[in-house]
Order: structure tokens, then sequence, then C-alpha cells
């Protein structure tokens, strides 16, 4: 038989799983803002809400402050972060360039291994679209576009294609938001448009397509943004 885990050990597995719960609870709530940029993050109350010591809760944050999704100030008050509305042109401008330059390399590149990658996670974006499970349309969209990066077979692009993709989380919450959280199937279909073009290794169609993709997300968020001031500005400034 196997040596017993000493307290100890049981201890840290416990307090693991804590982190673990509250990190992926705060990071669901800032991402589908019902946490809303600027507002407080306390300690103590945490403690409270998920029954636990200030440990797990302050190395929770940790890696939330790590992720940008909160912000220490310089009177040590603690917010989630605010969404840049400013630098708003400069994301969608390296967001156009990476799907872009994503979408060619891997029509370039990819081998077989890519592609069944990349099929599951389309299967996966669809099921959330189907099941109008927002935080999984997110979080799946962003892993089939990250697997068609690996695929372009550039770790640069690939770094920080996800970079951009993770800072915009909340932007593209606003996204599937200004469709009541119904995606229309039109956009499911296009991320079916762009594997077929990259199985042809149609490197100037994956362009067009990855193109007109970016184009209808930035309209439609802008589209949003302008038509609804006031809950922009409740949400950012």
């Amino acid at each position: 038989m196997g040596k017993e885990p000493s307290e100890r050990e049981v201890s840290q597995v416990k307090r693991g799983g804590g982190v673990a719960r509250v990190y992926e609870t705060l990071r669901n709530e800032i991402i589908d803002l019902k946490l809303a940029p600027g507002s407080p993050i306390d300690e103590t109350e945490l403690s409270a809400r998920f029954a636990m010591s200030r440990t797990p809760i302050r190395e929770a944050l940790v890696r939330l402050a790590a992720e940008g999704m909160i912000t220490t100030l310089t009177n040590r008050t603690t917010i989630v972060s605010n969404i840049d509305f400013v630098q708003l042109g400069a994301f969608f401008d390296a967001l156009t360039l990476m799907y872009r330059v994503t979408a060619r390399l891997a029509a370039q590149h990819y081998d077989e291994s890519d592609l069944a990658a990349i099929r599951s996670h389309q299967a996966s974006f669809t099921k959330a679209v189907e099941s109008g499970d927002v935080l999984g349309m997110i979080a799946t969209n962003r892993d089939f576009h990250v697997a068609i990066a690996v695929a372009g077979r550039n770790k640069y692009y690939t770094d920080l294609f996800r970079r951009v993709l993770d800072d915009g989380r909340r932007i593209l919450r606003l996204y599937y938001h200004s469709y009541d959280d119904n995606l229309p199937r039109q956009y499911v279909i296009e991320h079916e448009h762009m594997i077929s073009a990259m199985i042809a290794r149609d490197v100037q169609e994956s362009d067009r397509l990855a193109i007109e993709h970016a184009d209808q997300i930035v309209r439609q968020i802008r589209s949003y943004i302008s038509a609804d001031s006031r809950s922009a500005s409740s949400i950012a400034l």
C-alpha cells in the first residue's frame, strides 16, 4: 500500500482546489461583466463569500492580476481592471492583423493533427452557440483561433494572438451581448469556411475570409457601443 498523505499535504491540495475555485469564479464573473470594470475587490468580503481564509483568496487574486483582470491602485485598493476604450481602435487593428496572418500561415503549414484540433474546437464552439453558453462561446472561440495560429508554425504570432484574444475577452462579451447572447448561425458557418480554405491551402481565400470575419466583429461591437453609449459608459469609464 502507498504512503498515506500527511495532514499538511491534504491541506495543500484542499487549498489548491480552493484557489482554483475562487480564481475561476471571479474570472468568469469579470469576463461576463457581472463584476463591472472599476468595481472594488475586497479580500475580507471574498473570504466570507467563499468561506475560506484570506490566503487562498490572495493567491487567486495574484493570478487574476497577472492576467490583467484586476488592478491594484496606488492607495492599495484593488479593483476590476477597466476596459480601455481609448485603445479600442488599436485593439481592433491588432485583432484583424492576427486573424489574417495566422489564417494565411495555417493554410501554408497545417498538418492533419492541426486539423483535428481545429475541428474539435469548432465543434465545441458550435455546441456552446447552440446552448447559449456565452462564456463557453468566448472560451471555445479563443481556442479555435489559437489552434489556427498553432497550425501556422510561428510561436511568436501564436503567443501574440493568444494575448490579444485573452485581453479582448470582455470586449468579445459585448459582441455576444449585442445579439442578446443568441449568435446568428452565419457566424458559426464563417469558421467552417475558414477551415475549408485552410484545407485547400488557399492562402488568398484564407486571408479574405479572415478580413471578413474580423470586420463583422469590429462593426458589430462599434455599432453596439454607439447605439448604447450609456451602457458602454457604465462598463468602462
